[in-house]
């Protein structure tokens, strides 16, 4: 029986890992609807997905929407809470009943961090590790240490704030593209948690996070410029500047450049308060 959480999964080109995620999904006590958006997959996955696990709903877009992806799968859902996989992620038995049972005992909870579990070794995420000392203000009774951002594989939110926060930009594709959405719905209102409790698996292909560093360079430029405030903003873009210079992403800064006239366009600086819980949970440890 479902809890009330939708599964949004978003694949592309990568039937093999996107089945066995779905096979884990379908054994889940709670049931939960799955949405699964195919990102423009050339190998037949939209296809094979429909064959093994009927029930779940499928969505071709014909292109590489990226993590923009994840927003068109959460609008195909009806459910108050929406969890999100990647083809190579899956919940553990009764994660979703636990997320579901903290998010009906506080309203202003807006998203719960789970902890992932890396590769068969289940290895802690090294992010979920600082997220666990977290330097952010945690108020009185929040189930887990407040955070300021979040790794989507393993995040449960509440579908209409994170429809009104607009989800996830589609400029940013996919590499650290939590950051924007985490300071918007922190803008919005609402807490964000990590809880140890509710527990996410992921499996990534080796070597695929360091393949995405540019990326991450690129769009920790834009959301700095798009959020915080001159004085944040200046001291950031240095620090990343510096980082991408050091590693040999000179390509990352004229991408980031490139992107300067939308950027201003959109730019709407944070409240006060939410850009000191940012700033605390960079200096984390981890």
């Amino acid at each position: 029986m479902s809890c009330g959480v939708g599964v949004v999964m978003v694949t592309r080109d990568r039937r093999t890992r996107a089945l066995a995620s779905l096979d884990r999904l379908a054994e889940l006590p709670e049931r939960p609807p799955v949405v699964v958006v195919d990102n423009g997959s050339a190998d037949g996955t939209s296809a094979a997905v429909a064959r093994r696990h009927p029930d779940a709903c499928v969505i071709e877009l014909g292109r590489n929407a990226g993590a923009a992806a994840r927003t068109v799968g959460a609008r195909a859902l009806d459910t108050p809470l929406v969890a999100f996989s990647d083809d190579d992620s899956w919940w553990e038995p009764g994660a979703l009943e636990r997320a579901a049972r903290l998010f009906a005992e506080r309203p202003t909870l807006g998203l719960v961090q789970a902890r992932i579990l890396v590769g068969p070794q289940q290895r802690l995420d090294p992010t979920c590790e600082a997220m666990r000392t977290s330097a952010v203000p945690t108020p009185s009774q929040l189930p887990g240490p407040a955070v300021m951002g979040f790794v989507a594989c393993g995040a449960v939110v509440r579908r209409e704030p994170f429809l009104a926060a607009g989800g996830f930009h589609p400029r940013l594709e996919i590499g650290g593209e939590e950051e924007l959405l985490a300071l918007d719905l922190a803008a919005a209102g609402w807490e964000l948690a990590y809880v140890d409790e509710v527990v996410a698996h992921h499996h990534p292909a080796p070597g695929e996070r360091g393949s995405r560093s540019a990326l991450v360079l690129r769009n920790a430029l834009w959301v700095t410029w798009l959020r915080h405030r001159a004085p944040a903003a200046a001291g950031r873009t240095a620090a990343l500047a510096a980082e991408a210079l050091r590693g040999g992403q000179a390509r990352a800064l004229l991408e980031a450049l490139r992107g300067l006239p939308w950027v201003l366009r959109e730019r709407r600086p944070l409240p006060a308060s939410v850009e000191r819980a940012a700033l605390a949970a960079r200096r984390s440890p981890g």
